[in-house]
């Protein structure tokens, strides 16, 4: 609609100046064509302003529908148009800016731009264009060691005015600055880390354009060392493998490098290239050390590790891994995957040290995470999961020490990244805050008033632990800072922890705000108050600290743990993952507080805030793995606070964890409450896949102590599961949680899991039902490197109101299969679930399926030098110019710069994915062109894929 008319400016409302302005006016058209969004900057060059109104004409047929950070106006019939200051721009000094726009709409297929403004009358010096700015030193990918020097360099150029300056950052972190062309510049002493890079030009009028990003590493210093490459390689049996040797840096002299086994399998040799010999013109150029694996009877991927030493030179190791030709032919898959996932080139991994994985080697892809190169929780667990059967298979369990290490390091928040803990009052949880339907209703006011419970477990943890500080991963880690808020608010350190999903079940990714986990009120980290007022209503906020656990994601940690157990213990290596088992029962401990309601709030016919009672003891605990539990306290040390989640979802159980965590003594947490806990909880989740699972065999959503997130009054007559609403599609709507048939997948292979170690008769009787429905609807042809499994799954009816000792048939609830796929990862996972069962109860046709899905993943067609991966069209990317609700009277900004206002979009809070070099085909989509098509590589599926062969393998010997 439009807008009101602006009032004119009067005299009284403007002093008297010499007036001299530039506006930079610039305009995208929405990808349906009628629609657009308008840039202006406008610059004062003049005498300080004391209030504004900018004038301009449309030269056709515009019309302004909506505008922000001025008032603006334009009048029936009219081309006029004017922008008058708001209280907190209108005051503008010398050579300062402001930033204004709005959305408006045209007819036909111009847009064209206005080319003369004014100020307060008098004319501007013409619309402005922004300069151009390439850095062109360093490159993207660019490696140096901490304590150098680097040099920048950038090109700029104005169209209409001149360049006066170009400004280096990193991050948000002012590195240089230069008046004159050629532009350059030299970072100092620079500690190491990683960073993301822009040039910044500014022209005569103000305006500024910043580069493409780029992403460079600073290694820590170690002094002259011996660089190898790969540093971890596959040796095929009877054969050899070369390994490059170079210097890191030039000697004075000549330096011979001496490469020798200095642990593990004796048949794995040097067979050349022993000693090597470097000087200061050939320091830089690899030469091959080359290393062989002896032909012997055993079938196992022997590993030894060799070192590479020179006097005076830090040494360098390889990590070998004998490729067994005696092992199955999945073995051997299993091998080549994992390299391939390993391999530093490939870019799965960070250059932290420990490394991190991505969720995807892909930085332009959009699904729960918003950025290939954030990672999750999930990411990590499958990493610690992938090292398990790398020691399985191979008797090396060094590299699932370094993934756990490296999930210490980096996603669990240390204590210093939660500081205020020790102010935690068990008997004070957390404030009230409903949640509501959807984004536009946000944000929610706490309520004081609504009676909360008390924590069972925070006394008991502590005198376990010595100390209130929560042991559980934060769900989302921005790896290499890409927005740029840094570790603990410093900016530029990484990884730095972020959130995403805030406001209700109908807030996508596409319409999330990205904001710190550490909230310290900086300067481009939202508004005065950070992101706050986007969530809660508050008559004040304090500097803060949040974090938020995913419980599957715990979970699988500990069912990988449980395996590299088992199989550790067959190996006779079980002291080799002993201190792996220690930190997997501590992490199942601190996960029981996914078992409480939201406020713990008593379980069972909860309706009302008010009138649902608080818990005591223990009777806030669902004894499910709900969504999530979350944690955090002021910065200032003052208070502390913690909740769980009321939803519950059948995709996050976790039998097999619940069985170690109460049943392997290696496994069970010190709380002396906890193995009652988990073995309670290991009945419930049973009885949970029961109580869901569909006429057709398919499990349903799940259900939730708290309707609408708020302790709503739910529909007359809904089934219960001891006193919890059933939910079709619990925490999340857009799109429906229980649409995706990866959840099924997931979850059904921890339930085959547990069913192949214990032989539970509860969880046969829903697997011969679940596997029959699955294998009905999936079709494969391994010759042909082809398959359809289901993707999209649509529901009707409900379960019969859960009774215990006659379960109901649940003959009114239903499920269909709406679309099929190849997604490479549900494909895996789905083939374990198979294989599982089928190795437990003989069945020959879930046995023969898991085989044929490995074989037609693994055919040509899906093969690449990163790994398995299928063509996947992406008609959802139409949404990035989705708008992003944001409450009225909340301007900010983010991190590299994009406003946060009312017309912010998907896309106008992540400009910087326009440099990303796959955006190309993402804006001819939104310009009416082509669907956008990708081949990703997820960590989490690739890894997935690697231990489905694995997997079959040790299941199926034959």
């Amino acid at each position: 609609m439009l807008l009101a008319a602006a009032p004119v400016a009067t005299a009284s409302d403007i002093s008297p100046q010499a007036i001299a302005c530039s506006v930079n006016y610039s305009a995208s058209n929405w990808g349906g064509g009628g629609g657009f969004t308008a840039g202006l900057r406008l610059t004062n060059l003049g005498d300080p302003l004391t209030g504004w109104t900018l004038s301009f004409t449309f030269p056709g047929n515009q019309r302004v529908a909506q505008g922000w950070n001025a008032t603006w106006s334009q009048a029936a019939g009219s081309a006029n148009v004017t922008a008058t200051s708001l209280d907190w721009n209108r005051n503008l000094a010398a050579n300062q800016s402001t930033d204004i726009g709005f959305n408006g709409t045209f007819t036909g297929t111009a847009n064209t731009a206005p080319t003369s403004f004014a100020v307060n009358g008098v004319t501007c010096g013409g619309a402005n264009t922004a300069p151009t700015s390439t850095m062109t030193a360093p490159t993207t990918g660019s490696t140096f060691t901490a304590g150098s020097n680097i040099a920048l360099a950038a090109t700029a150029a104005d169209s209409d005015g001149s360049v006066t300056q170009v400004e280096f950052y990193a991050g948000n972190t002012l590195i240089a600055t230069d008046t004159t062309s050629p532009y350059t510049g030299s970072w100092q002493n620079v500690a190491a880390g990683n960073y993301v890079l822009v040039a910044r030009a500014i022209d005569n009028a103000g305006a500024f354009t910043n580069s493409a990003p780029v992403d460079v590493t600073v290694t820590p210093n170690t002094g002259p060392s011996v660089v190898v490459a790969p540093a971890a390689i596959n040796v095929p049996e009877g054969s050899t493998a070369p390994v490059a040797v170079r210097l890191s840096q030039q000697p004075t002299g000549s330096v011979t490098v001496n490469t020798a086994r200095t642990s593990g399998d004796t048949n794995l040799t040097v067979s050349a290239g022993a000693a090597l010999t470097f000087n200061q013109t050939t320091w830089n150029t690899p030469q091959n050390v080359t290393l062989a694996a002896a032909e012997d009877a055993d079938n196992a991927n022997g590993t030894a590790t060799f070192t590479a030493t020179a006097t005076g030179h830090t040494a360098a190791t390889i990590a070998a891994t004998e490729a067994d030709n005696d092992q199955s032919v999945y073995t051997q898959r299993f091998m080549e995957l994992y390299n391939k996932i390993k391999a530093p080139a490939n870019g799965y991994f960070s250059s932290h040290n420990p490394p991190i994985p991505y969720h995807s080697v892909e930085t332009l892809i959009v699904e729960a995470p918003d950025y290939g190169h954030v990672t999750t929780s999930e990411a990590y667990s499958y990493w610690i999961w992938l090292e398990a059967q790398y020691g399985q298979a191979t008797r090396d369990w060094t590299r699932l020490n370094t993934a756990w290490t490296s999930m210490e390091t980096h996603i669990i928040p240390t204590a210093t990244d939660q500081p205020s803990n020790a102010a935690y009052n068990p008997n004070d949880t957390a404030t009230f805050a409903p949640e509501f339907d959807l984004p536009n209703q946000y944000p929610s006011p706490l309520d004081a008033n609504v009676a909360t419970g008390p924590d069972p477990l925070a006394n008991e943890l502590q005198s376990a632990y010595g100390t209130r500080d929560i042991y559980g991963m934060h769900w989302l880690l921005d790896v290499d800072n890409r927005y740029g808020y840094g570790r603990r608010g410093d900016r530029t350190g990484s990884p730095s922890y972020i959130n995403t999903f805030q406001r209700g079940p109908q807030e996508s990714v596409w319409e999330t705000v990205p904001q710190p986990s550490w909230e310290p009120f900086n300067s481009g980290q939202g508004g005065p108050n950070g992101f706050l007022p986007l969530y809660i209503q508050d008559s004040s906020y304090a500097r803060q600290w949040r974090y938020t656990n995913a419980p599957d994601a715990d979970a699988r940690a500990v069912q990988a743990a449980y395996w590299a157990n088992v199989w550790a213990t067959e190996q006779g290596q079980a002291a080799a993952v002993a201190p792996i088992m220690t930190k997997a029962a501590k992490m199942g401990d601190y996960l029981r507080y996914s078992f409480y309601d939201k406020y713990f709030k008593q379980v069972g016919n909860c309706v009302g805030p008010t009138t649902c009672p608080a818990g005591s003891g223990k009777n806030s605990s669902t004894g499910l793995l709900t969504w999530y539990y979350a944690w955090g306290g002021a910065l200032d040390g003052g208070w502390a606070w913690r909740i769980g989640s009321s939803q519950a979802h059948f995709g996050y159980q976790n039998p097999l964890a619940a069985f170690a965590l109460s049943s392997v003594p290696a496994l069970r947490p010190v709380s002396p409450s906890a193995v009652t806990d988990w073995s309670q909880s290991l009945t419930r989740q049973v009885e949970f896949y029961r109580w869901l699972q569909s006429a057709e065999g398919g499990i349903a959503g799940g259900a939730t102590n708290s309707w609408a997130g708020r302790y709503a009054t739910p529909p007359a007559g809904l089934p219960t599961f001891y006193g919890m609403f059933y939910d079709v599609d619990p925490v999340y709507h857009d799109p429906p949680s229980n649409e995706w048939f990866g959840m099924q997948v997931w979850s059904m292979e921890r339930v085959a899991e547990y069913y192949n170690v214990t032989g539970n008769a509860t969880a046969k009787t829903v697997l011969d039902k679940w596997t029959a429905w699955a294998r009905a609807n999936t079709t494969v042809n391994a010759a042909a490197g082809t398959w359809q499994v289901p993707s999209k799954l649509g529901w009707s009816g409900a379960p019969d109101t859960w009774n215990p000792t006659t379960p109901g048939a649940n003959a009114g609830l239903h499920v269909s299969v709406l679309e099929r796929g190849q997604d490479v990862g549900v494909t895996a996972a789905l083939a374990k679930t198979l294989m599982y069962y089928a190795a437990r109860s003989g069945d020959t046709a879930s046995r023969d399926m898991a085989k044929n899905l490995l074989d037609a993943m693994w055919a040509t067609p899906n093969q690449g030098t990163r790994g398995i991966t299928t063509v996947e069209p992406r008609t959802d990317y139409n949404r990035f110019d989705d708008p992003v609700f944001i409450p009225s009277g909340f301007t900010g900004t983010m991190a590299n710069g994009d406003p946060i206002n009312a017309s912010s979009t998907f896309i106008g809070l992540r400009s910087w994915y326009r440099q990303d070099p796959a955006w190309s085909q993402v804006q001819t989509y939104l310009n009416g062109g082509a669907v956008p098509t990708f081949r990703y590589h997820r960590f989490w599926a690739q890894a997935d894929i690697a231990m489905a062969m694995n997997d079959f393998a040790r299941l199926f010997p034959s």
